[in-house]
């Protein structure tokens, strides 16, 4: 899910909790084939029949709605599988050709890791959290070695511990279930902070690339040293930071950062770049021609200013996916496009004649059936 979505489910099982209402949450667990939204997706139900969010195109939310209401009744989680072939939907010829296991449980606030997991959502913290599939016992884990909760199982607890801590070191962290050594599908839920998009210029074209990383969830922050350009009504939701280039040591990207020099003008790009590629970010675009980043190093080395293997390794230029993108509006989504493709590690080709799996499902381990 991407933040604006969690935005809006912790919004309103706030809302419910306040009012004394009851609620569940129904997450996708596991994914076989061809489905709308992958494991870690979820939907708030409360006990009203409303919801917030969706598992999927539309197809499955009435089918979960019925099932949250029962387990809101009776506190009890439950697995539920759900086949979206054509012809096995229901009769209504919606499938996806595939099937996805949802788990439902029942929103519990003064559980300990209830509490802490809904925290780590709310404040766009890294935390795991570890569920076995089949019996009981829940896990939650931070980077900084906090553990909340237990298994009952002391290999499947250390499984759980290593397995939630191993996904949280990961450069996109995603949702899986996994296979313990005794066969136990444990579902790991990943929360992490949004990532940073750094845009190194407010020109006309750093409009639409900040608007369209809000959209998508991205902690937009933008640096330019003239307040006319750099205002909350060219960029809203982003963070504006109005810097000189002899001042950009204030300024330190974060942990999730990817950095975009787009100034369009050569001394700001010149420091801009320096900055970007001393800063330890692994993602660095400049935008432009190739030819135009090579002058920049240039000039830079001329100044005395190098850069590691490592450091010059980090460098996209041209920065975005190869779309044939002219207006500023395309550019922003070839960007993005790439962005996306790097983070999630494909390489950001046709989908139309792949041979492989869309979605690479090779860490899913598989459900026990009735």
């Amino acid at each position: 899910m991407n933040a604006a979505e969690t935005r809006a489910l912790l919004l309103a099982l706030t809302a419910a909790l306040s009012r004394g209402q009851r609620a569940a949450l129904a997450t996708v667990v596991g994914v076989q084939g061809s489905a709308y939204r992958r494991e870690g997706t979820r939907m708030l139900v409360l006990e009203d029949g409303s919801q917030v969010c969706m598992l999927s195109g539309g197809c499955l939310e009435a089918e979960v709605v019925e099932v949250a209401l029962e387990v809101i009744r009776t506190g009890l989680p439950a697995l539920t599988h759900y086949d979206l072939s054509e012809d096995a939907t229901w009769g209504l010829g919606i499938g996806c050709g595939g099937s996805v296991d949802v788990r439902v449980e029942r929103v519990d606030p003064g559980d300990p890791v209830t509490a802490g997991w809904l925290a780590a959502l709310a404040e766009g913290r890294s935390a795991a959290l570890a569920v076995p599939l089949v019996g009981r016992g829940r896990l939650l884990v931070t980077p900084d070695g906090q553990v909340t909760g237990a298994l009952p199982a002391g290999a499947l607890h250390a499984f759980a511990l290593k397995a939630a801590r191993e996904r949280l070191g990961l450069r996109e962290p995603r949702a899986a279930t996994l296979a313990a050594p005794d066969g136990t599908p444990v579902f790991i839920d990943v929360n992490v902070p949004p990532p940073q998009l750094v845009l190194y210029g407010a020109g006309h074209d750093a409009v639409p690339l900040a608007a369209q990383a809000h959209a998508l969830g991205y902690d937009v922050q933008v640096i330019d040293p003239r307040p006319a350009y750099l205002t909350p009504g060219r960029f809203p939701g982003a963070t504006l930071h109005d810097l000189a280039p002899e001042d950009l040591h204030r300024f330190t990207p974060g942990g999730r950062a990817h950095l975009i020099v787009m100034n369009h003008h050569l001394d700001r790009d010149r420091v801009c770049l320096a900055h970007a590629l001393q800063s330890g970010a692994e993602y660095v675009g400049v935008l432009g021609p190739r030819s135009r980043a090579e002058d920049l190093l240039r000039d830079l080395e001329a100044q005395g200013v190098t850069f590691t293997p490592g450091q010059l390794a980090r460098l996209r230029s041209p920065v975005g996916l190869r779309l044939g993108a002219e207006a500023p509006e395309e550019v922003a989504l070839s960007i993005l496009a790439e962005l996306m493709a790097w983070r999630r590690g494909y390489d950001g080709g046709f989908l139309s004649g792949h041979a492989g799996r869309i979605h690479d499902a090779d860490t899913h381990a598989p459900f026990p059936r009735s």
